[in-house]
């Protein structure tokens, strides 16, 4: 089955962020031997917890030139990576018909693994939109290219970084089957189906028709269920010819290390935000033209990877077709932004924390998050994705590359039990800021956004990770006869007065099904602890607690816990079980 063109490095962020339910085990880390390669094993199984056979299984490393590889899954659906150094890793996996089960950052808020873990993979069958294409004739249409584009996840709520788009081709009654769909609401479309701006079919110059017979505005919006079917959903197609947007793309690189070509997007604008997209590949200076573009709004950028500059973008450029072509456009690429740092390790002295294992580099995913509220809206979202997250080198020192201009935060969690992430601070600039480089840097990177400016190169950002995590582990007790509420979570927050405003001391854990939590890799001190159910739509909970503007939602969380008067004392490297937390 094709897909949408879409960027590389939006693709690797999302795998990131959406990838299948996983479930991980870890060693109690009693050792401090950080060098020796070791193996990462699991298990891919369907919904209903029944293995699937002969599943692709991939794992990839953060940071280039480490290890990595893919295999398959044998008839229990096992499958294990041997060899594998020290790393954080991505891993994902793929079987026909079936889907990713989007990963609840609830659950697992990293998103990540590492050597000696145990991996549990659920993926769910996918549904299936299956139609007929016709002419006003009831002549059947052949080999024309229909998409499924999703324009809404299954909980009805919009894709934050644009439609997933699935297609195929119809056969020779008109008649086309697309599969393995994620469940969501869908538009369905025929005609100009390659997605790379120009004709290889004899469809590819006619606008898109969209079911029953109409243009994007009058779509049908189509539900689809995990392994369901929906079936007759027919288009009578239009054949109408479509317009021209064509241009030529550069770019301010005036070193030796000039690109040899450019990706331009062209992405269609609906109520504000992206729809879909397509990419025309300018080879040189020959420029660019996308045909079979329908009246509409659309957002076109351009951008492509220059050695030793990373890559490099356009500002985006709204454009209206109305009626007619729209020739002539220039588009010109510059390089991004960047933030560079060091994670600095402070090492416990504290006798319970000695013969610990040591938190490893490789294992600390460093990502940026960009502040959603202020972001431009006419900046096309896949742009967010060009920034993904990176590792530190042996010496702690890191970079992130190609950030659009924006304010950020930084995302970090150890994945070493005895460690915990203690301070991110900007260090004072050693030379003055260039005009128009006046980015914000707050001596609290963690508590306040960081302002990025366009193609801005900001250094000096430093994370502190310190030694001496504790670990609280207990159960939710919802009185006698009440049964544990949907979506309960396990709130950890600062008793000591002068920590209340320290984001980094607040935590949160979804409780299972029977109550049960477990909060990791916290600060010693003393907390108080509450439960409380969240909403069924609410998720990314301990994203949202640390989120610099969220500090009421901080302010009435800590009023809620000092009024339950649960409070507990952790020392360094202290393991708490058992604890027993009150639905109040």
């Amino acid at each position: 089955m094709k897909r949408y063109p879409y960027n590389l490095f939006a693709v690797l962020l999302l795998l990131a962020f959406v990838s299948p339910a996983i479930s991980q085990t870890q060693s109690d880390e009693s050792i401090r031997d950080t060098t020796v390669a070791g193996t990462l094993s699991g298990r891919v199984v369907n919904e209903s917890g029944q293995p699937i056979a002969n599943a692709s299984v991939t794992v990839r490393a953060y940071g280039g030139g480490r290890s990595g590889g893919n295999t398959s899954t044998d008839n229990e659906g096992n499958f294990q990576f041997g060899g594998l150094e020290p790393a954080a890793y991505l891993v994902s996996a793929f079987a026909p018909t079936y889907v990713r089960a989007a990963r609840d950052p609830d659950v697992n808020p990293i998103g990540y693994y590492r050597v000696g873990d145990s991996v549990r993979i659920e993926m769910i069958k996918g549904g299936v939109i299956t139609g007929a294409i016709t002419r006003s004739t009831a002549e059947p249409v052949v080999g024309v290219t229909v998409r499924a584009t999703m324009v809404r996840d299954s909980k009805g709520k919009p894709l934050p970084y644009g439609g997933g788009g699935y297609q195929q081709t119809t056969d020779d009654r008109g008649v086309y089957r697309i599969y393995g769909l994620p469940a969501g609401t869908y538009v369905v479309s025929a005609g100009r189906g390659n997605g790379f701006g120009y004709a290889v079919d004899p469809y590819d110059n006619d606008t898109p028709t969209y079911a029953p017979s109409a243009t994007r505005d009058g779509a049908t919006e189509v539900f689809v269920s995990a392994g369901a079917e929906t079936a007759n959903v027919d288009i009578r197609y239009r054949g109408e010819p479509g317009h021209a947007v064509s241009g030529i793309a550069k770019s301010t690189i005036t070193t030796a290390d000039q690109p040899m070509g450019f990706n331009i997007t062209l992405s269609s604008v609906i109520n504000g935000a992206s729809q879909s997209s397509e990419s025309f590949f300018q080879r040189s200076n020959n420029g660019f033209a996308f045909y079979g573009v329908a009246d509409g709004e659309y957002d076109l950028i351009v951008q492509t990877f220059v050695p030793n500059s990373g890559v490099i973008l356009s500002e985006p450029r709204r454009i209206r077709v109305r009626g007619a072509d729209v020739t002539g456009i220039e588009l010109t690429a510059k390089p991004m932004g960047s933030i560079s740092g060091t994670v600095i390790l402070e090492e416990s002295k504290a006798p319970e924390c000695q013969g610990k294992r040591r938190l490893i580099f490789g294992e600390t995913v460093i990502g940026p998050w960009h502040n959603e509220k202020n972001a431009p809206k006419e900046q096309p979202q896949f742009v967010w994705g060009l920034g993904g997250p990176t590792v530190p080198d042996k010496a702690g020192s890191f970079t992130l590359y190609n950030l659009a201009p924006g304010q950020y935060r930084f995302n970090t969690r150890p994945m070493s039990r005895y460690w915990y992430l203690k301070s991110i601070a900007w260090s004072a600039p050693t030379v003055p800021a260039a005009k128009g480089q006046q980015g914000n840097r707050p001596a609290d990177a963690a508590r306040n956004w960081t302002t990025l400016g366009s193609g801005e190169r900001m250094s000096g950002l430093i994370i502190t990770m310190a030694e001496g995590a504790a670990s609280l582990s207990g159960q939710i007790d919802p009185g006698e006869g009440q049964k544990v509420p949907s979506r309960l979570f396990a709130y950890i927050v600062p008793a000591e007065r002068e920590k209340a405003n320290d984001i980094l001391r607040y935590f949160v854990s979804l409780a299972s099904d029977d109550g049960s939590f477990k909060l990791n890799n916290l600060a010693p001190g003393r907390y108080w602890l509450i439960a409380q159910p969240a909403t069924e739509n609410e998720s990314n909970i301990f994203s949202k607690l640390r989120l610099p503007d969220e500090i009421d939602m901080r302010a009435k969380l800590l009023r809620d816990a000092e009024a339950a008067k649960i409070e507990t004392e952790l020392k360094p490297c202290q393991n708490v079980t058992a604890f027993r937390l009150p639905l109040k």
